[in-house]
């Protein structure tokens, strides 16, 4: 009996080992940020405003990640993203449980990874990062209404992308997203390719975006596979056949000091049901600048210069100048408080919703925080305070 108690005892405790490794071996963590400010803009729609803003800095959002070690340099991976608004504790998209990302895959340390669901691209993940979207904020710092997907804007259903590991500095990332219409596999499908390049004091990056619509409705069709942000800057084309983006970045530190240089191309194609006949292009070149001062403070500006080409009737294109800053005093390694501050002015002339024919002033919208509340006319000014808490 004694032995037979000695024998259990064994086995028991090989068992409680066994269960501690695999669970030493896997794990899922809870993240997120809750992000708030109070935010003044001397136009919205014709009138001031002084409001609460949340997800400025950083957008507000909480989420599961998790690992598991399948030995050999291999890793089964996922991330669920929720967004949501902290001031009313809604979620960001309505019907959406996981509105930013939600994706599961599986990651080698020699072969690189592979993730399918919903994600980012890596046209964004590549060349935002670099972009003033990411170093004086999306809110305030993005490309006017963020036409070009440079902040966390567009996300891709069905997708599949591959991410290679780094070698000498350089990597590399593919996406194809499937439309998943019968008959039709290609119709709203989205596909997206992307270079980067980091050594040292140096990186640089290039990306590839498209998104195809349906071609089953005169709207941008909510069954394709990705959408874009709309603005007065884009909204006369929004029935466009396709969104076609190509984007590049670099930036140099020295020491504190970190200075970049960005383009971007975004081409919205006309097809047999678009509201425009002609393709509407648009480019903007920019530049940043920031400074570190002392590891609790930081600061950045940005500026940026977007011009329409002449189409669809429009004879004196749109432009637009924004610049763009932030000021970040960090509290600890998870609490910050910060500062931003932008002027945009506008000028010429673009479509307006109706599309053909509906020739309008261009007017100001500060970043992406503003694109459901732009300026009555050429000049718009937005500035927040606010405190973001990470976990």
């Amino acid at each position: 009996m004694k032995k037979q108690r000695r024998i259990q005892a064994l086995l028991l405790a090989g068992a409680s080992l066994g269960a501690a490794s695999a669970h030493a071996q896997s794990s899922v963590t809870l993240y997120g940020v809750v992000d708030d400010a109070i935010a003044y803009a001397n136009n919205q729609k014709g009138a001031s405003n002084v409001y609460l803003a949340q997800g400025n800095l950083y957008a507000s959002k909480f989420g599961f990640r998790g690992t598991e070690d399948l030995g050999g340099g291999t890793s089964a991976i996922f991330d669920l993203q929720a967004g949501f608004n902290a001031n009313t504790g809604a979620a960001s998209a309505a019907g959406l449980i996981f509105n930013r990302q939600s994706y599961v895959g599986l990651q080698n340390q020699t072969y690189g990874t592979v993730t399918m669901g919903r994600q980012y691209t890596p046209y964004l993940l590549f060349v935002g990062p670099l972009a003033s979207s990411s170093w004086t904020t999306g809110a305030t710092g993005a490309h006017p209404g963020d036409y070009d997907g440079l902040d966390t804007t567009i996300r891709i259903n069905n997708s599949v992308t591959y991410t290679s590991p780094t070698y000498y500095g350089l990597s590399a990332s593919a996406m194809y997203a499937f439309s998943g219409i019968a008959g039709s596999p290609g119709k709203g499908q989205t596909y997206s390719g992307a270079l980067r390049y980091a050594s040292g004091p140096v990186s640089l990056a290039a990306g590839y975006l498209r998104i195809d619509n349906t071609g089953l409705t005169s709207g941008f069709d909510a069954n394709a596979t990705g959408s874009f942000a709309v603005s007065p800057v884009n909204q006369g084309y929004q029935s466009a056949r396709a969104l076609q983006n190509v984007a590049a970045a670099g930036n140099y530190t020295l020491g504190n000091l970190t200075l970049g240089l960005n383009y971007t191309n975004v081409e919205y194609l006309a097809g047999g049901k678009s509201l425009f006949a002609n393709t509407a292009v648009f480019n903007t070149y920019g530049a940043i600048a920031a400074y570190r001062f002392t590891p609790a403070l930081d600061i950045a500006g940005a500026f940026a210069y977007t011009l329409a080409a002449k189409s669809n009737g429009i004879s004196s294109a749109a432009r637009y100048q924004q610049y763009s800053l932030r000021e970040s005093y960090h509290l600890s390694k998870r609490t910050t408080l910060y500062a931003l501050q932008a002027f945009q002015h506008a000028s010429g002339q673009t479509l307006g919703a109706k599309g053909a024919g509906n020739i309008v002033d261009a007017v100001a919208v500060v970043g992406d925080s503003q694109n459901s509340t732009p300026s009555s006319t050429n000049k718009q000014f937005v500035g927040m305070a606010g405190i973001t808490v990470t976990f």
